[in-house]
């Protein structure tokens, strides 16, 4: 009788998986990348403090404070039901 070894399963390598992809793009490829990856770092990291400042922590001091003003803006918008 012959008895079947075994072997541990071996662990998915997302990385390896990832890493192997991205070498074997064409140089247009990694460009698009890129691009991608600079404008997201552009957006999010320069942009977003500009325009999306956080009000709620320069007008309020305390988490009460700020929640308080967010329900009554909230009561504020809410669409009359009948």
């Amino acid at each position: 009788m012959e008895s079947e070894i075994s072997r541990p399963e071996e662990k998915f390598n997302w990385f390896k998986m990832f890493w192997t992809g991205f070498t074997n793009m064409s140089r247009l490829s990694k460009t698009l990348w890129i691009v991608a990856i600079v404008k997201l770092i552009i957006m999010f990291f320069i942009l977003k403090p500009f325009f999306f400042p956080n009000l709620l922590n320069t007008k309020y001091e305390d988490d009460a404070d700020k929640a308080q003003h967010v329900r009554t803006e909230l009561y504020k918008k809410a669409p009359a039901t009948e």
